[in-house]
């Protein structure tokens, strides 16, 4: 999608893309109002439901074309490649090609500290998500319980609320975006993210109002998310653009399956949710931290190789030089 929007407004772009998660999230939610009080086996069939989105990938995967940026960076691959078999000795980009493209994002000294970054920001924002939002839909089912309302009724609409107010934070990240930066609207949905998690959980305690402010927390917690599709492409060169987002965005996901382990253990030996979602919460200051080191991308076109991908601080000693 980066490849194929324009440069202008390729923050619109990524939103609408990141909406999808939430936009699943939603039906999910709705199919859990309907099937959720349908006894002992309404988990199986939400299963057995969950299934059926995935046989679009087969659609997706025979009718979406690859991007011409991406199909100039494979030909270009598969010549250096041959050069390579026949003993000829290959410049630096060149032979950037024909590493293993996992191997060569730590390898190459002009994109390995913003990769660093990149991997540091989606750390935080993925532990800090699964390790409070997790948690969402019990909590709300507790204070539910607690006013003698139904207990899973409450909890799915806590996640729509949540999923809704998502969705309009998606979308309002990449206007802002494309109108004030990547850099301070990533800073400033941060913020908000670690403000808002004690402030959720120990401000609110009318169960209605709950859903109104997971709605505001959805804005925020899961509109985050949205700075991936739209910042991390433009940070790394054609090569490896797919390769540096996707493990980006999804190596953190296996380590920030601790987030609910540890978030529970707090929650236990803590006595409440909300010391243990604000403890958790803390994990967004470190892409508070990280973020002001990446380069503004707003409306520049996306990088095709090396020579526009410089490491921290080499642009300014060329130009002392």
């Amino acid at each position: 999608m980066a490849e194929l929007w324009p440069d202008h407004a390729r923050g619109k772009g990524g939103a609408f893309l990141q909406c999808g998660f939430a936009i699943g999230s939603i039906l999910a939610s709705g199919v859990w109002l309907l099937i959720g009080d349908s006894g002992a086996d309404a988990w199986r069939y939400m299963y057995l439901i969950g299934v059926v989105p995935a046989l679009l990938t087969f659609w997706i995967r025979h009718s979406i074309p690859e991007s011409p940026r991406w199909e100039r960076a494979s030909e270009r691959r598969r010549a250096a490649r041959s050069l390579q078999r026949q003993g000829t000795a290959l410049a630096e980009e060149d032979a950037a090609l024909t590493r293993f493209t996992l191997v060569d994002l730590f390898a190459d000294r002009a994109v390995r500290p913003r990769f660093i970054i990149t991997l540091v920001m989606s750390l935080s924002v993925t532990l800090g998500y699964w390790g409070v939002s997790t948690w969402v839909p019990t909590y709300v089912a507790s204070v539910a319980t607690g006013v003698g309302l139904p207990a899973q009724r409450w909890a799915a609409l806590a996640g729509l609320m949540q999923n809704v107010g998502a969705i309009v934070g998606y979308f309002s990240f990449g206007f802002l975006a494309d109108a004030f930066g990547r850099k301070p609207t990533t800073t400033a949905f941060y913020l908000m993210s670690l403000i808002l998690t004690p402030l959720v959980y120990f401000g609110v305690t009318d169960v209605h109002m709950l859903l109104l402010a997971f709605g505001v927390y959805g804005f925020f917690v899961q509109g985050i998310f949205a700075w991936m599709p739209i910042w991390l492409p433009e940070l790394f060169p054609t090569r490896m653009r797919a390769t540096a987002a996707a493990f980006c965005y999804n190596a953190p996901r296996l380590i920030s399956c601790i987030g609910p382990l540890v978030a529970g253990s707090l929650i236990v030996s803590l006595g409440g949710y909300g010391r243990a979602a604000t403890i958790v919460g803390l994990f967004y200051i470190l892409g508070l931290v990280a973020a002001p080191f990446l380069p503004e991308t707003k409306g520049k076109p996306l990088p095709e190789t090396d020579s526009a991908i410089l490491p921290l601080g080499t642009e300014q000693l060329r130009q002392q030089a």
